[in-house]
């Protein structure tokens, strides 16, 4: 059976630190994770390779990562660092 971990919000303040923590919790998650996005309204270089290693984490356990609340901006630039395919995203 899989679980879904829904973890609090993601601050626009510090993206790639929750995603380093995100990362450690990922250790004892099952099944799915789900971040929510809702309150970042860019993202810059440090997060998005904080990003990658979270994905590269969650392969690596078997964990599947869905992102909520992503904006239209945010996903853009997700999309040209072709990291949509590596995520779910849900509203």
């Amino acid at each position: 059976m899989s679980l879904m971990a829904v973890w609090p919000k993601v601050d626009e303040e510090r993206v790639a630190e929750a995603l380093q923590e995100a990362g450690e919790k990922l250790e004892s998650a099952e099944g799915e994770v789900v971040l929510d996005f809702s309150s970042v309204l860019r993202i810059d270089a440090k997060a998005l390779m904080a990003l990658e290693e979270l994905a590269g984490v969650a392969d690596d356990k078997g964990v599947k990562v869905a992102l909520r609340g992503v904006n239209v901006s945010v996903y853009k630039v997700f999309k040209l660092v072709k990291l949509t395919s590596r995520f779910s995203f849900v509203n």
